[in-house]
């Protein structure tokens, strides 16, 4: 679970006092950043790395190489700076490295810093904060995708569920193409669902986990991942205290998910390169975005073709139940409230 707003803005202000007379961008960059993710109960190293190798290319043609001061896939790009330098120009810096990025892992923020002033960039909600070091505390809700807290946006046919169901069915499809269907098929994509959902509204700690295991535990060819996956579910279906000692410190971090979803034993899938180029491409949505209310209608189009272009069709959003739901006890509740 996520730290509470009132430890995390404890640590915020205990890490503002501890940098604050700090200024040498080779220095002590790195430790500033491992303490930064600290306040929110992160460890970098799990999410981030430092100093990523990036091929800079202008209008098609290769340049040279550069080095994201700091990379979270898919989340975040930070660029650093000594104290007084200009974050205009660490802006224009860390978006030129988007060229040697792949599409999945562009980042939604930028943040730029030179130890005493922040500037953080959502590129996906058009909305920038900038802030000094010592008012981090008074801001530090900015950051709610690093501590794991999500806000959940109502929007009218939003386009992430089309894209959603487009990726899932690319998956169905390669998988059933290898001879893996029927009820094992149906429910492994539950499974790979739930999991999608889990690492983008704080039930798996940090953001990103579930794909940060599928890119550091198994192959790029595929041939293991199908075994990998077949231990993770089993890892996800046992307590804690109930786990192997000598379990793997990054799958020993997962929780135990009560119930039944992970409890059949399923008949090994047989990956490849493109199945599993396919599930780290779903990997790469916020599926935090994704209405809740079209689920059954997600999983129904992830196994009917024809029906992932009619996806809109086959569900109410949030935004209509509200309008039903509103005016029978929801608006008294709200008078009551307010």
């Amino acid at each position: 679970m996520p730290l509470s707003w009132n430890e995390i803005r404890s640590r915020a202000l205990e890490f503002s006092r501890k940098w604050e007379e700090e200024g040498s961008e080779r220095a002590e960059a790195q430790s500033f950043w491992n303490d930064f993710f600290a306040v929110f109960g992160i460890e970098r190293k799990r999410v981030a790395v430092f100093e990523k190798q990036v091929q800079l290319a202008r209008a098609g043609e290769k340049l040279r190489q550069g080095r994201i001061d700091a990379f979270w896939k898919g989340v975040l790009l930070i660029e650093h700076k000594s104290r007084g330098q200009d974050l205009d120009r660490a802006f224009t810096q860390a978006t030129d490295y988007f060229d040697g990025i792949a599409e999945r892992d562009l980042p939604r923020y930028i943040l730029v810093s030179d130890f005493e002033r922040f500037r953080l960039f959502d590129l996906e909600g058009g909305k920038q904060a900038e802030f000094r070091l010592a008012d981090l505390h008074k801001h530090i809700k900015h950051f709610a995708f690093i501590a794991g807290y999500r806000t959940q946006v109502i929007e009218p046919q939003n386009p992430v569920n089309v894209k959603a169901a487009e990726r899932m069915g690319r998956l169905h499809d390669r998988l059933k193409a290898s001879g893996y269907e029927g009820h094992p098929l149906e429910v492994l994509l539950v499974r790979l669902l739930f999991c999608l959902f889990a690492e983008d509204t704080g039930i798996f700690q940090p953001a990103s986990a579930f794909r940060a295991w599928l890119e550091e535990h198994t192959a790029p060819d595929g041939s293991d991942l199908g075994p990998q996956l077949a231990q993770f579910f089993q890892v996800l279906n046992t307590s804690e205290d109930k786990r192997s000692a000598n379990l793997d410190d990054q799958l020993a971090a997962f929780p135990y998910v009560n119930g039944k979803l992970f409890e059949e034993m399923l008949p090994i899938a047989a990956f490849d390169t493109a199945m599993r180029e396919a599930l780290l491409d779903c990997c790469a949505l916020d599926w935090s975005a994704i209405s809740p209310a079209i689920f059954g209608a997600l999983f129904q189009s992830i196994m009917d073709g024809k029906a992932r272009r009619n996806l809109g069709a086959h569900y109410t959003s949030e935004e209509n139940i509200l309008k039903l739901i509103g005016p029978l006890f929801l608006d008294d509740l709200k008078a009551e409230f307010s």
